[in-house]
This record gives C-alpha cells, structure tokens and sequence, in this order.
C-alpha cells in the first residue's frame, strides 16, 4: 500500500531532522502536530542537497547534486519517489503548491558551492536567497498552511529571517568554510586576510537590523507556529551575542556554538514568555 510508504517517507524525514539538528528538531516539536511532518519533509530535503555539497569529499558531487536535482523534480512530477525523503517532499510541495521557483533558486545555491568563488556583493546576495531564504519561504507556506494572502504578507520577514541565520552561519562557520572548503562568502572579506575587526562589526550590525526586522514578522504568525520559530529565532540571536563578545581571532581559529545547558534555559525561557503571552 502506497499509504505504508509515505509513513515511511515521514519518519525518514524526522529521523533526517532528529539526526542533523537537534537544535531544529526541538523547534519543530513545538509546532501545531498537523505541520510538523510537513516541515521535516522541506528540511530533510535541503538537508541531503547540502551535505552532498558540504560532506561527500572524495565522490562527484558535481554528479550526486546533478541526480538529486534530477531526481527531485522527477518526484514532484510523477507524484512519488522510490527515495523516501524526496517521497515525503513532492507531497508537501503539492498540498501547499509551493512554486517551483524557489526549488530552483534553492538548487542555484548548492551548485555555487560545488567550486571556490570569488564573492560578489550581488552573488552573496543571490547565494543567501537560495540556500537560506526561500528555504524559509516554504516554511512559511506551511506555517499559514498555503494561505495565499498571509504568506505575502509575512513573505519580507520571513526572508529577512532567513538570510539572518544565514548570516550568522557563515561567521560561525567562518574557520571550517575558509580552511577546508576553500569558501569565503563575504564580499568584503580579503582571501589572504579574511575577516577584519572592521568587517566584523559591520556584518554584526546588517544582521541586528535583519532581527529586528524579522521579529515583526514573528508576532504576525500564526500562534500554532509562533513558538517554534520564535525558539529558532531566540538561539540564533544568542548565537549572535556570543559572536559578538568573540573576537576575530577567535573566529577564525574554532566554531562558535551554544552548548546544550544553554539551549534547554532558552527554550524553558521562550516557553514562559509564550505562556504568559509576552510574544
């Protein structure tokens, strides 16, 4: 029975979401049940697009990131895919007509990380919008469950949220991106001198103003989502403080993270202001 299938392609993609981030996770647990499976299938989807372009050293990922593509829209058109996560992903792209748009926007971005490149400001852009914020746009068709009119109107937050998060990435990851994947995304930013007091600072404050932004569109959201994203967002902008009282040695040399202590005080803290509606 197909339906035995699809169950299957549902836990896959939990499990993808559970092992991966248990960050992430953790926020999607929070969400109304009825869109939760939903969600794990868009994030285990680009969750396998990006190792393949971020782990699979020594294989041809040129080749892998090709099939996957491939592989994807064939799902989406046929209805069904032998591969559960992609089985799991045409279905959602279907119930909540996600443009296929943002598939391919989102697909652009992988492929630019297959090579070193120089960044420019109008590449680091168009990189962010595929690989962070129409990401979050098909989570936003989720979250107002395919209403038309609310996702356009929290369409601009939304992006804002994600290319922050994206932001943020980029300069925890700053060390693993530049030593070993030979990846500088910052336009700014000099391959032989890498990241500046200057530049860091610079960065920090597009990304406070990003937040700031996207928090309105945070309180706009449907209650059944508002905490889960509200979760997310409360540790990236953690992440982001602790960032900041790093310096750019430090940045360089080691990935900054937010231990697990910490996660659990922020959820507990998030949670109370939920409850108390105080978000």
């Amino acid at each position: 029975m197909k339906s035995l299938f699809d169950q299957l392609s549902v836990v896959a993609s939990l499990h993808v979401t559970k092992i991966y981030s248990t960050s992430f996770y953790k926020s999607v647990s929070t969400l109304d049940e009825k869109i939760r499976d939903d969600v794990h299938a868009i994030y285990a989807m680009v969750r396998l697009a990006d190792e393949i372009v971020d782990s699979f050293h020594g294989y041809k990922k040129e080749q892998l990131l090709a099939d996957f593509k491939e592989d994807t829209y064939k799902a989406i058109v046929q209805g069904i895919s032998l591969n559960p996560i992609l089985n799991a992903f045409q279905a959602v792209v279907h119930k909540y007509q996600i443009d296929l748009a943002l598939i391919a926007t989102f697909f652009r971005s992988m492929e630019m990380d297959l090579k070193p490149m120089e960044y420019t400001q109008a590449l680091y852009e168009a990189y962010i919008l595929g690989s962070a914020e129409v990401v979050g746009l098909m989570c936003l068709k989720i979250f107002v469950y395919g209403e038309e009119e609310s996702y356009l109107r929290l369409k601009p937050y939304a992006m804002k949220l994600g290319s922050a998060f994206q932001k943020i990435n980029f300069l925890r990851d700053l060390k693993d991106d530049w030593s070993n994947l030979g990846r500088l995304y910052f336009p700014t930013l000099d391959d032989h001198e890498g990241l500046t007091l200057e530049n860091k600072l610079a960065i920090e404050e597009e990304i406070e103003e990003e937040f700031l932004e996207a928090y309105q569109g945070i309180l706009m959201l449907p209650k059944t989502s508002r905490f889960g994203v509200y979760i997310a967002y409360t540790y990236y902008y953690n992440l982001l403080k602790k960032i900041k009282a790093k310096t750019v040695k430090d940045l360089m040399s080691q990935r900054i993270r937010i231990p697990n202590y910490s996660k659990y005080y922020l959820y507990i803290k998030s949670y109370l202001i939920h409850s108390f509606n105080a978000l």
